[in-house]
């Protein structure tokens, strides 16, 4: 099944990183960058402002290209 993305808040992007199955992690943070990290996933760096809000396209680009989500798994993460 495609997933559908849509717009969110940087703020929820983060808040679905953060939780489980991915469980991210902030290390560490200057300004508005945050740098997260997970077992078993690449480290990512968080770049936003948290009320900015980000199109369904970066979104997408997060969760498939940076992250390495499978289409079934991102399905299961939005849901």
């Amino acid at each position: 099944m495609q997933p559908t993305f849509r717009a969110m808040k940087a703020r929820e992007l983060l808040r679905l990183l953060e939780r489980a199955p991915l469980s991210y992690q902030v290390v560490r943070q200057t300004g508005s960058h945050r740098r997260l990290q997970a077992s078993g996933r690449p480290p990512l760096t968080f770049a936003f402002h948290d009320a900015q809000e980000l199109p369904p396209g970066l979104v997408r680009k997060i969760l498939k290209r940076d992250v390495g989500l499978a289409d079934d798994e991102i399905v299961a993460l939005l849901n």
